[in-house]
């Protein structure tokens, strides 16, 4: 389970957008912009779910090609904190389509790889502009996750873009 020990694995990325804290918080909250960008490059997510409140929850397809065709991972969490245009903070566990939690053995993962990690999403305006600090406690960072997540954010930026030039 993810805590607020630093020393802890984790990764953290702070990105900048030319665009107000509102657009930026939709691409975490609404399902169809979060699907837009989430995963790393060659990922589509045909599935998310999000119940975006206190206690809710979240249901996350990712699949992607490999050389023995899709292969598709499913993640589920809670939200724990939810503060408009400011902070988003929920749990994510490996899991089945129905949201059942898989242990890191299930996915044949290394035994320590933990079962429940936290995501935690900072916005800041700044000028009319958007600071986001994103942090995954429980990933290491120098982990495929993280690699992941950099892609992410990528593709989150080109997305961002997009919508800020309408």
């Amino acid at each position: 389970m993810a805590d607020d020990n630093p020393s802890q694995d984790a990764v953290r990325i702070e990105r900048s957008f030319d665009a107000p804290v509102d657009l930026i918080w939709q691409m975490w909250t609404d399902p169809e912009h979060f699907a837009a960008w989430y995963g790393p490059d060659g990922a589509t997510i045909p599935v998310a779910r999000m119940d975006v409140r206190v206690g809710g929850t979240r249901l996350v397809c990712m699949e992607m090609q490999t050389p023995n065709g899709p292969m598709q991972m499913w993640f589920t969490g809670e939200y724990r904190e939810v503060v408009e245009n400011e902070r988003l903070v929920y749990t994510e566990s490996m899991s089945d389509e129905n949201g059942n939690v898989m242990t890191p053995s299930d996915m044949n993962m290394p035994e320590e790889h933990p079962t429940t990690t936290e995501v935690r999403v900072e916005l800041e305006d700044v000028g009319g502009r958007t600071k986001m600090v994103m942090t995954h406690a429980g990933i290491p960072s120098d982990s495929p996750g993280a690699a992941g997540w950099t892609m992410a954010l990528d593709k989150l930026a080109v997305r961002v873009e997009a919508h800020s030039n309408r």
